[in-house]
């Protein structure tokens, strides 16, 4: 009987960042179980192609598992922790967008506190080796020094999606110092590519672009953002797999608790590139311009997002290697193979 590496929980499986990961997991010969509730936020049929796309690099049954489920069904998610006895679990499911979170805000409470509280209770309870969480950049909130890093005051959120990501922060640490689990969150700086969420900018701009109609630009354009690629991402949470932190072993950055098993890090590209560039590289690439509706910023929108990435580096050798050229070509490549049938 062949011998797997991890037993791994992944949650928000068909998710942007869910299903590349099970996909890259499942190749490095673990064992992936996944989880999703597959809500209406966004497109229900998208989710679920994310999930075919998962299964066709899937060499045999047993090397995946999937379960439609919601964090805040503590019965259900006890249930599958003592089927699988999991050695790690990456936590990514969650309520996201930051202006939604203007509309329903009691849906941020339901997924990303309670759900959050639920999955930290069954790594206590189960043993789980090592929670990997998903934190966001939004966490820097009303900061203005950049480049932003682990060591900065995140306690001025400026939405309350990023009060939550803030929260589970703070939450994880409590269970770490308290049951000695080994966290470690990761604040993800706008991750785009192939497979991505269709309420980000990449695939909002490019539907309006190819349909010919217009796209909010708000702030004039004069904003920039850490654009992360989704390879890129993918192989940092991979390699924080190998490392499980520990409550003696030290890094640079006074945030790192000699207390707790517990790590805070930024991934991102530390390249911050204008939206107006990033617009641009969408007409070049889809061969169309834009019809621009310039606007002032919205509530909760930072102008600016850039990551110090030297901690990561140390921890994981993390180094970015997907350029904005590249990963805006091979996005709109799958756009347009995905959407064909509707452009």
């Amino acid at each position: 009987m062949k011998k797997y590496k991890y037993r791994i929980l992944i949650t928000g499986v068909a998710g942007f960042i869910g299903c590349h990961l099970a996909k890259k997991l499942i190749s490095e010969e673990n064992i992936v179980v996944g989880l999703d509730n597959i809500n209406d936020y966004y497109s229900v049929s998208l989710k679920k192609d994310r999930l075919k796309f998962i299964e066709v690099e899937k060499k045999k049954s047993e090397t995946f598992r999937f379960y439609k489920v919601s964090l805040e069904d503590n019965e259900t998610l006890r249930k599958i922790f003592n089927n699988y006895n999991f050695d790690i679990v990456i936590n990514l499911a969650a309520q996201a967008g930051v202006r939604y979170s203007l509309q329903n805000p009691s849906s941020y409470i339901k997924s990303n506190i309670v759900g959050f509280f639920n999955i930290l209770e069954c790594c206590k309870e189960f043993n789980v080796k090592h929670l990997i969480y998903a934190s966001s950049s939004s966490v820097y909130g009303l900061n203005s020094t950049l480049p932003f890093n682990e060591d900065q005051n995140v306690s001025h959120p400026a939405s309350l999606y990023a009060a939550t990501k803030t929260s589970n922060e703070l939450m994880a640490h409590s269970y770490s110092h308290l049951y000695n689990l080994p966290c470690t969150g990761l604040r993800f700086f706008t991750v785009y590519g192939p497979w991505g969420r269709p309420d980000m900018a990449p695939m909002i701009f490019a539907k309006a672009i190819l349909d010919k109609k217009p796209i909010n630009v708000f702030n004039y354009g004069e904003m920039s953002r850490d654009f992360t690629f989704i390879d890129d991402v993918i192989e940092a949470i991979s390699r924080c797999c190998q490392k499980i932190p520990t409550r003696d072993e030290q890094i640079n950055g006074s945030q790192i608790s000699s207390s707790a098993p517990y790590r805070i890090f930024n991934i991102g590209n530390n390249k911050p590139i204008s939206l107006n560039y990033f617009i641009e590289l969408l007409e070049k690439n889809l061969q169309k311009k834009a019809i621009k509706n310039l606007m002032s910023s919205q509530p909760g929108d930072l102008n600016s997002t850039y990551a110090e990435i030297d901690t990561l580096s140390k921890w994981i050798k993390y180094y970015p290697k997907t350029k904005i050229e590249q990963g805006i070509k091979r996005f709109t490549d799958w756009y347009i193979q995905y959407y064909s049938e509707s452009l």
